[in-house]
């Protein structure tokens, strides 16, 4: 039996989903936020106030299954503003569906479409699992990544 795989923006109604897989990414990250941050976030991903911040929703047969969240930005490089792909989350379940991918190449066609075509995100080195999938769609480069102390 094949599965329908849907992706679209977050909406509203999706918020308890939502926050579900966003806790499983952060897990995964062996992080968390505040619960005002979940709130805040979400916020800003439904809201035509947030035009810049965006989030997409997997669906596995109407079941929520992944997302995406991506940003865009100016760059000193660029006349044209840039797409930070920030989060993106698959359930264990469907890992290796495609589902990632669909979400990436969601993002590069909202980027695309927005005169934003630059698109770059940032995983740890042991995600061995999602870079699997990031050197099929998109191209390692040599930086890395500081904080600020």
């Amino acid at each position: 039996m094949s599965q329908t795989v849907t992706i679209r923006p977050v909406e509203p109604a999706d918020k308890a989903h939502w926050a579900t897989l966003w806790k499983a990414y952060l897990d995964f990250y062996e992080t968390s936020v505040a619960q005002e941050v979940y709130d805040t976030t979400f916020e800003r991903l439904c809201s035509s106030d947030h035009p810049d911040q965006n989030g997409l929703i997997a669906l596995v047969d109407g079941t929520p299954v992944g997302l995406v969240h991506y940003i865009y930005h100016p760059h000193n490089w660029r006349i044209e503003e840039v797409c930070y792909l920030q989060d993106l989350y698959a359930d264990p379940a469907v890992r290796g569906t495609g589902v990632g991918r669909k979400l990436i190449e969601a993002v590069y066609a909202a980027a695309d479409a927005a005169g934003r075509p630059a698109v770059y995100w940032l995983t740890q080195d042991f995600n061995a699992t999602a870079r699997q999938l990031y050197d099929r769609i998109g191209v390692l480069t040599p930086f890395i990544k500081y904080n600020r102390k």
